[in-house]
């Protein structure tokens, strides 16, 4: 059955417009955006699809395929509700402040990327989301502006406290490339991924939450360590800044990764344009190690995933990606050796835990067409 007669089956009638958005890896960067720092993020295959028809009252109906049922809400009465409906009710309550207007409409959502993975499953629902409200109701903003609404449906609606990697790159993200984004800015740069370049992703099987206190926690400490040493975010911390070894732990810590990992991106740049695939997976290396040591959001597991990937010969570099607590590593290896490296390291995974493990990259339906025709 197509999307299309899954909608009609659900609704009695077909839908006005389709829509998408990918997820998203993070190749380094971690924990930086929201201290105004520098991120390096490409595209997944994988995507989130939505339809959408549109309703004569004010009434909002949505349904997913990975979820059971219809659900229900009024525009204007949006209340949280601890579901996946809260992104669709977040973007929806966003829009109506911004005095944008909509009315009810009809919703069926569709999604290949993984939930809890640290892959932004959330973000490419809120950018499809609003991709196809952008086009049933002819609202007039622009792929920033989107990417800023759905960062806002996300942190004041939701209450999950992310910065706004997520949002821009699966709003202006494409396969081909890297987004080098400078999240103080907001300017984005687009550096060309290199062919013999390859990225495998696997999910460890720990789902995380980014609405969890464990991420709340770390942001406020990067808060109040930036307060301390009297600055507006860590990303006006120079990393050879003596004051740092002052601050009281965590903070010391939690700081240091934060002004090393701003220095990792802009070398990863460097090492990406160059074609330097050794000089990355150092850098690879280096930020895990961070984010396990100084930032503390790594997990037992995590770390087994990233040290049976490092033993692999054709592996340069791997690291926790995301927000961490969960979720999956990115491990850099040639573009030849994609396939090998992801099944050698799953098997052994999966030999040492009991644990389900999922690759992401290489994606073997990534070449599949989906049924529907969609907006990129």
């Amino acid at each position: 059955m197509t999307g299309r007669d899954v909608f009609a089956a659900l609704f009695g009638h077909s839908s006005d417009v389709c829509a998408s958005a990918p997820g998203r890896v993070n190749l380094i960067g971690d924990h930086t955006d929201y201290n105004g720092g520098f991120v390096l993020p490409t595209a997944l295959p994988q995507r989130t699809r939505v339809q959408l028809k549109r309703r004569a009252d004010r009434a909002v109906r949505a349904a997913s395929a990975q979820r059971p049922g219809v659900v229900g809400y009024e525009l204007g009465a949006e209340r949280k509700t601890g579901g996946w409906v809260d992104y669709v009710q977040g973007v929806t309550a966003i829009l109506a402040g911004e005095g944008r207007p909509l009315a009810g409409f009809e919703l069926h959502v569709d999604s290949d990327v993984p939930v809890g993975s640290g892959l932004s499953s959330s973000a490419a629902l809120e950018v499809a989301l609003l991709r196809g409200l952008r086009k049933l109701f002819s609202l007039a903003f622009d792929d920033d502006v989107l990417a800023a609404l759905a960062h806002r449906a996300e942190t004041e609606f939701v209450g999950a406290p992310v910065g706004i990697m997520d949002q821009l790159v699966c709003s202006r993200g494409d396969e081909g490339s890297a987004l080098f984004i400078d999240t103080r800015s907001r300017v984005v740069e687009s550096i060309a991924l290199p062919p013999q370049l390859g990225l495998v992703v696997i999910d460890s099987g720990v789902p995380h939450d980014h609405s969890t206190g464990h991420y709340k926690t770390r942001r406020a400490e990067c808060e109040q360590a930036a307060a301390l040493l009297g600055v507006l975010q860590l990303r006006d911390v120079d990393a050879s800044d003596p004051r740092i070894a002052g601050l009281p732990e965590p903070l010391a810590r939690r700081t240091r990764h934060v002004v090393h990992e701003n220095q990792r991106v802009l070398d990863a740049v460097r090492a990406l344009t160059a074609g330097d695939l050794p000089a990355l997976g150092r850098l690879f290396d280096e930020s895990h190690r961070s984010m396990r040591d100084d930032f503390e959001v790594s997990l037992p597991a995590i770390d087994l995933l990233v040290a049976l990937a490092r033993r692999h010969p054709e592996v340069f570099g791997a690291r926790l990606t995301g927000g961490g607590f969960g979720g999956a590593v990115v491990i850099l290896t040639a573009h030849a050796h994609t396939a090998a490296v992801a099944l050698d390291v799953v098997a052994a995974y999966s030999a040492i835990l009991p644990r389900e493990p999922v690759v992401i990259l290489p994606w073997l339906h990534a070449q599949q067409n989906h049924p529907m025709n969609l907006e990129s």
